[in-house]
């Protein structure tokens, strides 16, 4: 897909002449096929031979050879990226004997980009396997998917600190790419309020907490989040010196015995409301209104998918939303900008400011202010 620039009206044209629109269709039939082949030329290291090769090129023969992989191995792999633009020729080949492949501009996105990587992994070792049941989670509404990693968990928060440590590594990495490189931005406008506690809901492995006391030596932190998180968290914020700064506090937050610290000066959530459906992210912040002050601000950090810069971008949530559909929790997904406003006003709030573009994966920090002369 062109990472060209997003426009709302795209979804509404079909532009497409129907000789492309076949070759997409054919690109959409063999894409589970395509997708391994390239985590093939990935884990062989083949990519990385190949880039070292440079503008001179390398034979198949070369390849498989420093790849210890037949050439025939080598060769289907090859050709299969090549047809993906992943590899091209060199311009001086003239016959089949001479041919010698080099990276294309895609190819170096999958070996060299950030973004591109933490994706791949994370769909590799997290959604792959489980992604056959995406029609089955969306009949029932549950992570059917999430039967590939064992029986006994409901979402994959549960199962995080029990999963493979490959598997693991991918969801976090992927989890802390899109949300941390927002942090450096949203700290200015957080603590241009002078908040001295900050509820940290969802706050995982305590890197925005970390942050806030690195940022600020006066706040102090609260964590919410399910106890297998929070275990981590506390350890975390040890090894980090704020012991004494970040504290924790266990449970599921859509538990209604669950209560929550009371008026603190703001509520932090980043990236947590997307692991919840309307209904749920509702039910979230009406609990957070009951124990919020006429002062509290709740800061929201997401990724909308229709307020991204470039059509890549929203291509990736919208892709990460049947994640969440056959491997999380079967109930929630990115959303787009009025839907999660509408969801967060009806518990009482109205929307104080909303900054958009925040980092370079284009995050909006929404902030919401208390109304409790509200029906709700």
């Amino acid at each position: 897909m062109d990472n060209i620039l997003a426009d709302k009206n795209s979804y509404k044209t079909d532009r497409i002449r129907a000789i492309e629109a076949k070759v997409e269709a054919q690109k959409i039939a063999f894409s589970p096929l395509t997708f391994q082949a390239i985590q093939a030329l990935r884990s062989l290291s083949i990519l990385q031979i190949i880039e070292d090769a440079g503008e001179s090129g390398i034979s198949i023969a070369e390849i498989a050879h420093k790849a210890g992989v037949s050439e025939y191995g080598a060769g289907v792999l090859c050709e299969m990226a090549l047809g993906m633009g992943v590899l091209r020729h060199t311009k001086n080949t003239t016959c089949q004997k001479d041919e010698k492949y080099m990276l294309g501009k895609t190819g170096w996105m999958i070996l060299e980009d950030n973004l591109t990587k933490a994706n791949f992994d994370f769909v590799n070792d997290i959604c792959y396997k489980g992604a056959f049941y995406l029609t089955e989670s969306v009949k029932t509404g549950k992570p059917e998917g999430l039967k590939v990693f064992g029986e006994q968990w409901t979402t994959i928060y549960e199962a995080l600190s029990s999963l493979p440590e490959q598997e693991k590594k991918s969801w976090f990495t992927f989890d802390h790419f899109y949300s941390d490189i927002a942090f450096p931005e949203a700290l200015p406008i957080v603590f241009a309020n002078k908040p001295r506690h900050i509820v940290d809901i969802g706050g995982n492995t305590a890197k925005w907490s970390i942050a806030c006391c690195t940022y600020n030596a006066d706040v102090t932190m609260t964590i919410v989040d399910l106890p297998g998180q929070t275990a981590v968290a506390e350890k975390n914020a040890h090894k980090a010196g704020f012991a004494q700064r970040i504290h924790t506090f266990s449970g599921n937050i859509l538990d209604e015995s669950t209560k929550l610290p009371a008026n603190p000066d703001a509520v932090w959530m980043s990236q947590f409301l997307d692991c919840f459906s309307l209904r749920q992210i509702t039910k979230i912040l009406t609990k957070v209104h009951e124990h919020a002050s006429k002062d509290t601000l709740v800061y929201v950090l997401e990724p909308l998918w229709d307020r991204q810069k470039f059509i890549g971008e929203s291509y990736a949530l919208q892709a990460t939303s049947l994640y969440f559909t056959c491997m999380a929790n079967g109930n929630s997904k990115m959303y787009r900008y009025e839907e999660l406003v509408d969801a967060i006003e009806k518990a009482g709030f109205e929307l104080k400011t909303a900054h958009h573009n925040l980092g370079s994966n284009s995050y909006s920090l929404l902030v919401f202010k208390p109304c409790f002369n509200k029906n709700l």
